[in-house]
């Protein structure tokens, strides 16, 4: 069956709240995450033969990262160790990644510092069938751009099923090079392709009629997910499924709904609605993690959209960055 390894950054998000008390409490909520950890996490959780890869310092703080994700029953042998930091990122609660509160703390750490040729690739992905990373690695600088590109052409060599998840974080790109000049080139050794029809215009070049989002109409969002992802099939042969998600924030709630294109056909998932939620970070990631636990398992189109939208929709009630509902938990979001 093999495992599913995942490679990107740790990160610790601390969690300060808008109002200052955490300075007069002396309190600073904190979470383990990261886009690729939360995949691994979720799938671990699921029982799916998970492994992550990333760099830690050899100390106390990497030790702890190391017991941590042993205890969400991750494989941590392929880890890197060297360095000397763990990347943060602060959020105030309940705010978004792409909001422009987001403070990045990551220069030096010990994943931005990884270099070209510096991993044996042939060890890391010996046992692994599928192997999952995110637009964010090569966001951090060009190094972590050329580890990518290493990382993908030896999954691709192996006969690795390769996913990306084309997060966009404005405030990471910020080396000299665009997405578009970066991304492309990785997305051709991709079979999975997630995201939505703006990150695919902002990465890939594949545009989104203005007129798509001057209407704001359900039909019209179906649509263009169907043009685009068979913009990005056409575009980028080796790719077998792409997927959307369309979450929107509105005056009463949330409204979210998602897409998988598959051999010339557009899948589309029941659309959930919420008037409160906790927490939207992660729920793109518990997507990803959805997106990849049916596949993995050869389940068909539909079953393996409808696991991942429920899963998705699970997250934005859990106040963290990894998702806890189990199975049972996202198939009964399913029925209801």
């Amino acid at each position: 069956m093999g495992k599913v390894l995942t490679f990107g950054e740790l990160l610790l998000r601390i969690c300060p709240d808008g109002n200052g008390e955490w300075v007069a409490e002396n309190k600073l909520p904190f979470y383990i995450g990261g886009a690729e950890l939360n995949v691994a996490t979720a799938l671990a959780l699921w029982e799916i033969p998970s492994a992550y890869f990333t760099a830690l310092p050899d100390n106390f703080m990497g030790s702890e990262m190391i017991s941590y994700l042993e205890n969400c029953k991750i494989d941590t042998s392929r880890i890197h160790h060297g360095g000397d930091r763990i990347g943060l990122y602060y959020l105030p609660k309940g705010k978004d990644l792409k909001n422009a509160g987001v403070i990045y703390d990551r220069a030096h750490s010990s994943f931005a510092e990884l270099q070209p040729k510096q991993i044996d690739w042939d060890s890391v992905l010996d046992g692994i069938t599928w192997f999952h990373f995110s637009a964010i690695c090569p966001a951090l600088n060009q190094a972590a751009a050329d580890v990518c590109l290493e990382a993908v052409k030896a999954a691709s060599e192996k006969r690795i099923t390769i996913s990306i998840d084309l997060n966009y974080r404005a405030k990471l790109w910020q080396y000299g090079k665009q997405p578009n000049e970066v991304i492309p080139e990785l997305v051709s050794y991709c079979d999975l392709v997630m995201g939505n029809i703006w990150a695919a215009e902002k990465m890939l070049d594949i545009a989104v009629p203005s007129s798509v989002v001057e209407n704001d109409d359900k039909n019209l969002y179906l649509e263009q997910a169907r043009i685009s992802s068979s913009a990005i099939m056409a575009n980028f042969p080796r790719c077998r499924w792409v997927a959307n998600t369309f979450r929107f924030d509105q005056n009463l709630g949330i409204k979210y709904y998602t897409t998988l294109y598959h051999q010339n056909e557009l899948h589309v998932s029941k659309e959930y609605n919420a008037t409160k939620i906790l927490d939207k970070v992660g729920s793109g990631d518990c997507f990803m993690a959805g997106l990849i636990y049916g596949l993995f398992q050869h389940k068909d189109a539909q079953t393996t959209l409808e696991y991942a939208t429920a899963a998705a929709f699970n997250k934005l009630f859990i106040p963290s960055d990894c998702t806890t509902a189990t199975v049972a938990d996202v198939e009964q979001t399913i029925l209801i």
